[in-house]
């Protein structure tokens, strides 16, 4: 009887540890949006008070794990408030971090196969470490330093040519470690990114490159601008801009006139759940991040000039597109590494069925249980990783205008799809002859 007593103790508090540490998980997820507050602040163009609250609630919102986060999100909102130096600093910490996190994860941490990704150090999405050099350009841009930002744009071209490649070693890892486990490898839930060049990248080359007179690498930016479009169809859905091709051909003594409009938020993520079928009627579940658009109230941007000249912004790049795009390749491996785990879970559960069935009594009930508890951890310890960087724009557009050289009043209306106006912005920019002139506006919301 002692003997029983004692196996019945150990057997419930290997339940309720099971159980105790599954509801920790899951409780540790299950949270509202922290970022209302910042969120609204941001979409409002209040960019100050959405530095000092990401300043006020760092240490809530962001984790030692998740640095990149914090880098991203403050140096993106100081972009917006013209604050160019300090978001360089913080967009390049952001960076050198992620090339850290990268070089950790070829060798996939042992951590987040017990539990989920969440416990791994969050290391960037592909769009996140692609446009941050996109944005960089443009604050070295608005300081003055041509130069910097086409090695900025050089960078963000060298990324793109490496990201069909760059997650080959991971994959491998993963299968073999698939194979070590027993586990078969099962197929990509989705098909390879169409994506491998930007349109925002060639464009913002362009610019620059004529700028500091390079005609030449100018053209060839123009040119595979176009290429970019008919080689990612998923991702440019539109036509190319119709001012596209009067940006090489300013006639002497006039000058060009260029704006980059920015519209509504970067994509969040939510989380799919999906249970594969095992013997003796299991399952193993699979919680999976999908991206998701936010919504925007944008549909059309217009520059009217005060002596009544005006042209609509064309849509260069559906950044949300590309974040999603880019984001097949991610996903990929990130549903064969949940089925590994899930698998490992399933199959100690049986393992430890298995010797409730062979044994009697007070042992096997204590087998019994400890599968049931396993079952229950596996349950709630499977939780979607749905860390993403926050304020990134969703959409870039882009026009031009050829003028005489001079000072020139202008407004940038956003238009919602009912044709109501949402912002405005009033602008006076001295145009110059052999110079960018390049105007950078922000709304969204």
């Amino acid at each position: 009887m002692p003997l029983k007593k004692n196996l019945r103790r150990r057997c419930f508090f290997s339940f309720f540890l099971c159980c105790s540490l599954g509801s920790l998980v899951f409780f540790s997820c299950a949270t509202g949006n922290p970022y209302v507050k910042i969120d609204a602040a941001v979409e409002g163009g209040d960019h100050q008070t959405g530095i000092a609250l990401i300043e006020k609630d760092k240490q809530a919102l962001y984790r030692n794990k998740d640095l990149i986060l914090y880098y991203l999100d403050k140096g993106m909102i100081a972009h917006y408030a013209e604050a160019y130096t300090d978001s360089t600093q913080l967009l390049q910490e952001g960076e050198r971090a992620i090339e850290d996190a990268y070089t950790k994860s070829v060798t996939m941490e042992i951590g987040s196969y017990l539990l989920n990704d969440t416990v791994k150090e969050y290391d960037g999405e592909d769009y996140e470490d692609i446009y941050i050099n996109a944005f960089n350009a443009l604050n070295y841009y608005h300081q003055a330093r041509l130069e910097d930002a086409l090695v900025e744009i050089r960078r963000m071209n060298n990324k793109l040519q490496f990201l069909a490649a760059k997650y080959g070693e991971i994959r491998t890892n993963l299968q073999q470690k698939a194979l070590a486990e027993g586990s078969t490898i099962p197929p990509n839930p989705e098909s390879p990114s169409q994506f491998s060049d930007s349109a925002l990248a060639r464009y913002l080359g362009m610019l620059f490159y004529r700028a500091v007179g390079n005609h030449d690498d100018a053209q060839i930016d123009r040119d595979q601008l176009k290429v970019a479009f008919a080689n990612a169809p998923a991702v440019y859905t539109y036509g190319l801009p119709a001012s596209l091709d009067e940006e090489l051909a300013v006639p002497p003594g006039k000058a060009r006139l260029n704006v980059l409009g920015f519209s509504g938020l970067s994509p969040v993520k939510d989380a799919e759940v999906i249970r594969l079928p095992l013997p003796n009627y299991r399952y193993i579940k699979i919680a999976l991040p999908v991206m998701v658009n936010r919504p925007s109230q944008v549909s059309r941007v217009e520059v009217v000039f005060d002596d009544g000249q005006r042209f609509d912004l064309a849509l260069l790049e559906d950044m949300a597109a590309v974040a999603r795009e880019t984001f097949k390749e991610k996903i990929n491996l990130l549903y064969l590494k949940s089925v590994i785990r899930a698998t490992v879970k399933g199959v100690t559960s049986s393992a430890l069925d298995a010797v409730a069935d062979e044994t009697e009594g007070g042992t096997s009930l204590l087998f019994s249980v400890l599968s049931l508890g396993t079952q229950i951890f596996a349950e709630a310890s499977e939780q979607a990783d749905l860390r993403i960087s926050r304020y990134f724009p969703a959409k870039a557009y882009v026009g031009g205008i050829t003028l005489d050289p001079g000072t020139y009043s202008f407004t940038t209306h956003y238009y919602g799809a009912n044709g109501g106006r949402i912002a405005s912005f009033d602008t006076t920019a001295t145009v110059r002859e052999d110079q960018l002139n390049l105007v950078e506006v922000v709304c969204l919301k």
